[in-house]
């Protein structure tokens, strides 16, 4: 029996004047954190390091090339390892390109806490995922 498959991911908690950038994630049944906000980043590729992915998916993700990454810390749940990384944002939230999840928005430290944000699209709130949420709030 092979052992259980572990899957890798970058995360960028990317700040900017004391707010906090999320993505709202696509209301996809099939998808992890479906219509819930989250950290921008992904699955690393095999073999890439957690950094260079990092790199690779806020770029896919929001066309961003973020200028400084500093390594937070590793989570481990089962099945799932998470390399978070803080980095600044610092362009207009305006310039950016959302191409993956249906919306995007900068939050403050009390709206992560509470756990649930408006989406800028439609006013409506929505929850952050609990994996991040609990991520964000280490950092804060």
């Amino acid at each position: 029996m092979s052992p259980p498959t572990v899957i890798k991911a970058a995360i960028a908690i990317l700040y900017q004047d004391g707010r906090f950038l999320l993505q709202l994630r696509d209301d996809i049944p099939t998808i992890v954190y479906p219509n819930q906000w989250a950290c921008f980043g992904g699955h690393m590729d095999p073999g890439e390091e957690p950094e260079a992915a990092l790199y690779r998916e806020v770029d896919e993700e929001i066309g961003y090339t973020v200028p400084e990454a500093t390594f937070f810390k590793e989570y481990r749940d089962p099945g799932v390892i998470r390399y978070v990384f803080a980095c600044p944002l610092t362009v207009e939230l305006g310039s950016l390109e959302l191409k993956e999840g249906w919306d995007m928005g900068l939050f403050t430290p009390e709206e992560i806490r509470i756990g649930s944000c408006r989406a800028p699209r439609d006013e409506q709130p929505r929850s952050i995922a609990i994996p991040h949420q609990a991520l964000l709030l280490d950092y804060i």
